[in-house]
């Protein structure tokens, strides 16, 4: 087993940048989705930095590579939840947008971090 030091993981880096994008954009939405979207927005942001930390705790690889689906899920749910938010029209196209391109390498992050693990 290798040994990493999660903060100094460009992926767990990245996914904590996106975490508090997400904070920061769902500040703006109506106080009514406090229990609603915002909260499964801000729950799926946090569990991409969180499940790639957690993950490093554990004994051996196969655990971490575990973790690290986890938050690749999170990523995609996060995702669709802001394409929600779109679509209600809590936040702009644009915002959108500029919130996916600072997701997407995340994900791909993410995938090639998964893929690096023996089978």
């Amino acid at each position: 087993m290798k040994i990493h030091n999660f903060k100094e993981l460009n992926v767990w880096k990245k996914a904590m940048d996106v975490t508090v994008q997400a904070y920061i954009l769902t500040a703006s939405f109506l106080k009514e989705e406090k229990f609603g979207i915002i909260s499964q927005i801000q729950r799926a942001a946090v569990s991409i930095p969180s499940n790639i930390a957690e993950g490093c705790g554990r004994v051996s690889d196969k655990e971490l590579k575990h973790f690290v689906s986890i938050s690749m899920g999170s990523s995609y749910e996060l995702e669709t939840q802001m394409i929600l938010a779109f679509r209600f029209g809590y936040i702009s196209e644009e915002a959108l947008k500029e919130f996916e391109l600072e997701l997407l390498p995340v994900q791909k992050m993410l995938y090639g971090f998964y893929n690096s693990f023996e089978k």
